[in-house]
């Protein structure tokens, strides 16, 4: 009200050092959140609330970045003919994981209010014949590395998702599906050991992400030589670092924080005495019981660059509870990924199609790694 009245009574002139001192308070009020005892794993409700996006967008072709290399005129096609299967949500990675969200909120609520609407699309886009083309285009001369690694990464979640789905459809899903996901694994396996550096950036190239992803499908599908490799490779990159720079997060792009991400796969490649040891060389502030991580802060939901920063809130939240996971020690980073989730959840649903054509997978994913206490 202050504030208010100053602007009514005084002049500019008058205003400007108020202005200058109390323009943070008003435009980053929301820096510290106050924890949300209510804020569970993902309910029913949510369940509903979150399906509406990727049910919506799984068969909105445009507008659609198709991230293609052109060899010739015959591959300038329409994004259905190329991706029968993922030609929705603006583009393939998204589309992907938008038929992980479905598969995965039916797993945990068969009773959502589209179950039935959501189960004959995921029949119709994941379709042998539909497979079988994307098939096809991964083999082309021009796109063999496309959507490498987070689409890659994301296929694989997909498949692990069908996997441990205990449906009367999703054994038709799997086999539908194999051919691709055999092909991203032999894809995986190639690349990696020519990988002579990890890339640490806060986008889709992150190779901790790509790699998480990797080794849960490995894990839950008990692929002994893909899990082996995956830890080999993830010691080679990772295991020498210290003190990693996380003050420098998120830059102004972001929707995957290096540091947290990379902990989050030593977590899973690691025993908990080695991940103990290193997480403190690595990380040593986590353990701080006051240890706190301001949220990325969005200034526009319509810019699609700058509402990824709902993205590094949400997959901050995953990795710090994975980092927290059977360890007492950093349970108060569960309050911390709580804190990122209460920022960006609000505005999922009912924005724009910048950031509702993805982000919905990255909430549900965040809420299901929420504890259970």
């Amino acid at each position: 009200m202050l504030f208010w009245y100053l602007v009514k009574n005084f002049s500019m002139k008058f205003l400007y050092p108020f202005f200058i001192v109390l323009f943070p308070v008003f435009c980053f009020s929301q820096t510290n959140i106050t924890d949300n005892p209510s804020l569970k794993k993902l309910s029913l409700t949510q369940a509903n609330r979150l399906s509406v996006l990727p049910l919506h967008c799984m068969d909105t072709e445009y507008p659609n970045k198709l991230n293609q290399t052109v060899g010739n005129s015959d591959d300038l096609q329409s994004p259905k003919t190329l991706h029968p299967a993922f030609y929705g949500c603006f583009d393939w990675h998204s589309a992907v994981h938008g038929h992980w969200s479905l598969v995965s909120l039916l797993k945990q609520y068969p009773e959502i209010k589209e179950a039935k609407k959501v189960k004959l699309k995921l029949i119709k886009h994941l379709s042998k014949e539909n497979i079988e083309a994307e098939v096809i285009y991964f083999k082309g001369k021009h796109n063999k590395t496309y959507e490498r690694t987070y689409g890659w990464a994301w296929l694989l979640k997909l498949a692990e998702e069908i996997h441990t789905w205990n449906d009367p459809i999703a054994k038709e899903l799997e086999d539908n599906l194999q051919p691709l996901t055999d092909l991203i694994l032999q894809k995986y396996i190639d690349f990696l050991p020519k990988l002579n550096y990890p890339i640490r950036v806060g986008e889709h190239q992150n190779t901790a992400f790509g790699l998480s992803f990797a080794w849960d499908y490995a894990n839950t599908t008990n692929h002994e030589i893909f899990k082996a490799i995956i830890e080999r490779r993830a010691k080679d990159f990772y295991l020498s670092d210290e003190n990693c720079p996380i003050s420098w997060e998120p830059s102004g792009f972001d929707f995957l924080s290096p540091c947290l991400e990379e902990a989050a796969l030593m977590k899973r490649v690691l025993s908990q005495r080695e991940f103990k040891d290193w997480l403190n060389k690595f990380l040593p502030q986590l353990k701080d019981k006051k240890y706190n991580l301001d949220t990325g802060k969005v200034s526009d939901r319509s810019d699609g660059k700058l509402v990824h920063l709902d993205g590094v809130n949400f997959s901050r939240a995953w990795s710090l509870n994975k980092i927290a996971e059977g360890l007492s020690e950093y349970k108060h980073l569960e309050l911390v990924a709580k804190n990122h989730i209460q920022y960006s959840l609000p505005h999922i649903v009912g924005d724009s199609y910048e950031g509702g054509h993805w982000l919905s997978s990255f909430a549900i994913y965040a809420l299901n790694s929420l504890s259970d206490d």
